[in-house]
């Protein structure tokens, strides 16, 4: 039978909703009926073992079709296709059934596909025993969705994809696509008005801006030689353990002297020994997704599951994070689950409607920053988020993603005023669709990439974000103390003769430091914009500002909570921090430089050596003040204790210009104590002095310690102490009122 005139006009303008149904072979009594549409063709011709038919034009413009007699559906073939003095032989894609399942279509409607990256996107495949790539994408409201580059001349007419009518899917599998093919998707929208082209949102790898189709790229044949860490990572308790995080923008940690983008190998050869050499635990990458604008950072991302082709193939990433690994160092990575661009090849009114997109501009369009918010309320587009965040912990072995703008996404008045924004059933503001999202995703996490950490970034006083599921929590690892740094900030940037007046930034934080899981940040936000450098805010002069901050630092690496610090500000830049540029290395041929970043060293070595520096960070037995209050002199006085007995750190910090001569401190215990970090030292650029390597403490209680001592303290500076010898303290029992002890 022959294809009706209306197949024929529908196909030949690219309108035809079920190409499959019309194209390629389909059984016929005696043989089978073949059509083929290839537009701009002058002849076809259909080539079976022993038969070769040439096919009949039905359309000058390109449709072909004929009667191959004797033939059975499902024999091989191939297309003898001439166009002008060119004649090429060609698979027809329409010869090959499809490569999703009903599996796939019920996962994706029920949002429970953990693992979508396996099965949309473009996947480089053997079907049917042809090589070649399967391309599949979620449009339920397109009325057409074709695959197209320059291999159909992106002409949507050429391979128009199979409706997969229960899921939205459309799939399409053609024969002799290779990896480095540039691709977009061409869609119609509901009222068949042809639409931007779209990037693939399951896309591999993506060209360099400003182009920006999508490119085919194999991310599953990596070797790994890393099975040792994933081990113990999963075994690991990250409360427990040390945490200092350098947070890494890197198209501008270095750069070639021309400008050009260091690509992940040479980053991984100079990055990773330089962030072992200082002694972070990890390295943060700012999002590695693929974006269209270098000044957004990567956090306004239009690939979620490429990475960005400033640094080269995907592959070099899995490189720089096995290379990680082996160096004993975690890799996170920024990941943005709130808000997308609205550039018009991206996700948004992707199949013409508001498809991962919130219909209600109160929900789905951000005032702040001029994008789009996922629908989280709809089951395929959490599929499509929870599926990426595993696609980084599993596919590249990430050992965490930092969870950006988590206040946006579960406050539904976030940056909005009265009448700007849509309450819940209840009338509250909180988005009960974003919440459960992030419960269910942070619980599959758990379960599926044991070990791997979800961090944060939240700055609200929302209850329970570092809580369990189980126990009403948000699940996360950690929580960003955006409280904490604000405070301690301000604090800092104010002249030390009026720091009296303002003591309680610098103790605050203590009174919630344990009601979450915290992180201190000194995040990349908070040298942008005007604000200058963390060095820059300090007072005084040169000398000045750089012991003011070593003294900030000092404080922070004692402080309850695993550290982060943006790069560059372990050696104290002046500038601002750019995007356009590489850090300024050169500022290191100068002593003082060279301190604070040995400083920043030393810290490290103490804070993962020192258990008491780490293992109770949120719990309240890790911490005592000594004294909290003592405004008059700035000085803030504190003890820290591992949680199982061990021996204690005493940090002590002196925020003013002044020597601070015989301070009595309360200590837990007589005997000689070590000063075991000074960053007044002249090794850091201070000037030396301090109480020349330890003092004595006597059995004179003081401060509630069974001991105290005189310690002098350096101006601008913190000390840290720890006992020469220690004797683990005795358990305390308690009568209780059944009469028995209680230790």
């Amino acid at each position: 039978m022959q294809a009706s005139e209306g197949d024929v006009t529908a196909l030949m303008e690219g309108r035809h909703a079920d190409p499959f149904a019309v194209l390629g072979p389909h059984a016929a009594p005696g043989g089978l009926m073949l059509r083929v549409l290839r537009p701009g063709a002058a002849s076809v011709e259909a080539s079976f073992t022993g038969v070769t038919q040439r096919l009949e034009p039905r359309d000058p413009a390109g449709f072909f079709e004929g009667f191959i007699p004797g033939v059975r559906l499902g024999e091989a073939y191939r297309l003898r296709v001439t166009e002008g003095a060119t004649t090429s032989e060609v698979l027809d894609p329409y010869a090959f059934g499809p490569g999703l399942g009903p599996l796939d279509d019920h996962l994706l409607i029920e949002g429970t596909h953990h693992r979508l990256y396996e099965r949309l996107g473009a996947h480089l495949v053997t079907q049917e025993g042809v090589a070649g790539v399967r391309f599949a994408v979620w449009a339920p409201h397109a009325r057409r969705v074709s695959v197209v580059g320059e291999f159909n001349r992106w002409d949507g007419r050429w391979h128009p994809m199979r409706r997969r009518v229960d899921s939205g899917l459309w799939e399409i599998f053609l024969p002799g696509i290779t990896e480095g093919t540039a691709y977009k998707y061409e869609l119609l929208g509901p009222d068949g008005a042809l639409l931007p082209l779209k990037a693939d949102p399951f896309g591999f790898a993506a060209e360099l801006r400003p182009a920006n189709a999508s490119v085919v790229a194999r991310i599953d044949d990596f070797t790994w030689t890393d099975d040792a860490w994933m081990e113990a990572r999963a075994k690991r308790d990250p409360a427990t353990r040390p945490m200092a995080i350098y947070e890494v923008h890197a198209p501008s940690w270095k750069r070639h002297p021309d400008g050009r983008f260091w690509n992940w190998d040479e980053l991984a050869a100079d990055l990773i020994p330089y962030v072992a050499d200082l002694g972070f635990t990890h390295i943060e990458l700012m999002p590695v997704m693929e974006h269209p604008f270098d000044g957004s950072w990567g956090y306004q991302p239009i690939g979620m599951h490429a990475v960005t082709a400033r640094l080269g193939h995907p592959s070099g990433l899995a490189r720089f994070i096995n290379a990680a690994h082996r160096a004993g160092i975690g890799v996170i990575l920024d990941w943005v689950p709130a808000h997308f661009p609205d550039d018009a090849h991206g996700l948004a009114r992707f199949d013409g409607t508001c498809l991962y997109e919130h219909p209600d501009p109160r929900r789905g369009w951000h005032p702040d920053w001029q994008t789009a918010i996922y629908d989280y309320g709809r089951k395929e587009v959490q599929a499509f988020l929870a599926s990426n965040a595993l696609f980084w912990l599993e596919r590249y072995h990430a050992d965490g993603l930092r969870v950006d703008a988590v206040s946006s996404m579960i406050h539904l008045d976030y940056s909005r005023g009265p009448g700007e924004w849509a309450p819940n059933e209840d009338g509250g503001n909180d988005n009960r669709d974003a919440v459960g999202f992030l419960q269910r995703t942070n619980a599959m996490l758990a379960e599926q990439a044991p070990g791997a950490l979800i961090i944060a970034e939240e700055a609200t006083n929302w209850t329970g974000v570092s809580a369990p599921v189980a126990k009403g929590g948000l699940g996360f690892a950690f929580k960003w103390n955006m409280g904490w740094m604000n405070d301690t900030l301000r604090y800092v940037a104010k002249d030390p003769l009026f720091r009296r007046h303002h003591h309680q930034l610098m103790n605050f934080g203590l009174i919630y430091a344990f009601k979450e899981r915290f992180i201190l940040p000194l995040s990349h936000d908070e040298v942008v914009h005007g604000k200058g450098t963390i060095g820059g805010r300090m007072p005084g002069d040169t000398w000045q500002k750089l012991a003011g901050l070593r003294a900030y630092f000092g404080f922070m690496w004692g402080h309850p909570g695993k550290k982060l610090l943006f790069m560059g500000q372990e050696f104290a830049p002046w500038a601002e921090w750019s995007e356009a540029r590489e850090l300024d290395w050169w500022l290191l041929q100068y002593a003082p430089h060279q301190g604070v970043q040995a400083f920043i060293r030393e810290l490290n070595r103490l804070h993962r050596t020192l258990p008491a520096l780490h293992a109770a960070d949120a719990e309240p037995g890790g911490f005592c003040w000594i004294d909290a209050n003592d405004a008059d002199h700035s000085l803030f006085t504190w003890l820290r204790f591992d949680g199982k007995g061990g021996p204690p750190v005493a940090v002590l910090c002196n925020f003013t210009p002044i020597p601070r001569e015989g301070v009595l401190i309360g200590l837990p215990q007589a005997g000689i104590w070590r000063e075991v970090l000074n960053s007044d030292a002249a090794e850091f650029g201070g000037s030396g002095q301090g109480n020349l390597g330890q003092v004595e403490a006597l059995p004179s209680p003081a401060f509630g310690q069974p001991a105290s001592a005189r310690v002098f303290l350096p101006p601008l500076c913190t000390i840290h102490l720890a006992p020469e010898a220690w004797e683990m303290p005795k358990p305390v029992r308690v009568a209780t009122t059944s009469g028995k002890p209680h230790v």
